[in-house]
């Protein structure tokens, strides 16, 4: 008489994949609360339908080295952030907040796709066929070959690739699909690595150009999965201010381009429209001989955009003043406020300080430090910066102006934006002469002393 064989039991984290034996409330690996979510394996193993061929190992001398075959998604920018365009047989994950324009930009590069000639299956989990022909006829889409299936049964899926034979599929969204076979509801981790497994092996053996749709948590990050990120071979993120109306669409991995592209779209009534040129879509607004306004090139991947910092100072009303932060971090402002209170004698106590980046746009490095002291600064003495000068550099905490990276970047976005002079560190004065003025600081207080005195 044999035992009954006991299922094996684990708890898998829906933020990071860490599998344990115990429940916990708290991730160990990424300390998240409560997402550690219960998984039993099955005793049998799952069936897959794609990825039975068996290889053999090949010496590294004797691979044949073939180019990648690419095709165009009919953006140009975004051609640039996957590294010259789509590659044939290739698994993309795009994730982004709800209603940031994801199924808008599949439906509007499966229509480029058809124009070219291919066969597009579009699975629509999450909506009827009607609604998503709805959003297409809005955009003007109504080409040939483009195949709309509502369904969330991979297998059911599965069953349509191998009938249609299409030469790009599109999942939208990856969180709703599932598979009858794994004890797990549609969604979890285990579900979504299923999915992405078997994902990968249709669009590497059958070669189908394989595009999933993810959404976001509440911390940013894409849901059911770093599990998933390591399966595809490109992530890109689609992020922006939905009242804004501009997005941007980077890649955090690309194992056939590189991963320090940006490309910058505006929402209009026909879709997503490419930006070329974003320092003068930023700029376009702006009211020079304004006191708290300062410029400054910052890095979006490898291109440099021009946007204006905003920031205006006033008395408070209440006894504790106000510290607001729109598109910067609020830690960050606190700890410049802290360094011009400390070197330079301003007093914020009973003054609100509000600071924000024109545009909706979000800037994470340290080289607008410069830039926003300077703004708050110009709002204080309330006199206004050039407006033909911008500002560059980061600030530390006993008031010097550090150097910032790729400073030849940004000085060319300065030139070719009509600037005659740059306010920038010291160590980055480049040994070539430049037709900008460039005035290199080592402290704070001989920027202003320069721009405010």
């Amino acid at each position: 008489m044999s035992l009954k064989q006991k299922t094996k039991e684990l708890w898998i984290c829906s933020d990071c994949g860490n599998e344990q034996v115990k429940w916990s409330g708290s991730c160990p690996a990424c300390k998240s609360w409560n997402t550690m979510q219960r998984f039993t394996e099955s005793k049998e193993p799952l069936q897959r339908s794609y990825g039975q061929s068996v290889q053999k190992p090949v010496q590294l001398k004797d691979v044949q080295m073939e180019e990648f075959e690419r095709f165009s998604t009919g953006f140009l920018e975004l051609d640039k952030v996957l590294g010259g365009g789509v590659v044939l047989g290739s698994l993309v994950l795009l994730g982004g907040d709800p209603g940031i324009g994801k199924s808008t930009l599949m439906l509007m590069i499966a229509r480029q796709f058809c124009r070219m000639g291919m066969r597009v299956l579009y699975v629509c989990g999450e909506e009827s066929t009607q609604q998503t022909s709805l959003r297409a006829k809005r955009l003007g889409i109504n080409e040939e070959g483009l195949y709309l299936f509502a369904e969330t049964l991979f297998s059911n899926i599965q069953e349509q690739i191998e009938a249609l034979e299409p030469d790009v599929f599109i999942l939208d969204s990856i969180q709703i699909a599932y598979k009858g076979d794994v004890n797990s509801l549609p969604g979890s981790v285990t579900q979504v690595r299923e999915i992405a497994i078997e994902c990968m092996h249709i669009a590497k053996q059958k070669g189908v150009t394989t595009f999933l749709i993810g959404h976001v948590t509440k911390s940013g990050e894409l849901a059911g999965p770093r599990v998933l990120e390591h399966i595809v071979d490109t992530v890109l993120d689609f992020e922006g201010d939905l009242d804004v109306g501009y997005r941007l669409i980077r890649s955090h991995k690309n194992r056939f381009g590189p991963t320090d592209e940006v490309a910058m779209f505006r929402m209009v009534s026909l879709g997503l429209e490419e930006v070329p040129n974003p320092s003068e879509i930023f700029l376009q607004e702006r009211l020079k001989e304004v006191t708290g306004s300062a410029i400054v090139p910052t890095l979006e991947g490898s291109r440099a955009i021009l946007v204006e910092i905003q920031a205006l100072v006033g008395a408070s009303a209440f006894s504790t003043s106000s510290r607001k932060a729109s598109g910067i971090d609020p830690n960050r402002l606190a700890l410049l406020l802290a360094v011009l209170e400390k070197r330079m004698g301003y007093h914020f106590h009973s003054l609100d300080v509000f600071v924000s980046v024109a545009g909706g746009l979000k800037i994470r490095e340290t080289a607008i430090d410069l830039a926003l002291i300077l703004a708050i600064a110009s709002s204080f003495c309330n006199r206004a910066i050039d407006p033909l000068t911008s500002i560059i550099g980061e600030v530390g905490l006993g008031g010097e102006v550090r150097s910032v990276p790729r400073i030849e970047n940004r000085l060319k976005e300065v030139k070719q934006m009509g600037f005659q002079r740059c306010i920038l560190p010291k160590k980055n004065l480049p040994k070539e002469k430049m037709d900008i003025e460039l005035i290199g600081v080592e402290r704070v207080d001989q920027a202003i002393s320069y721009l405010l005195a």
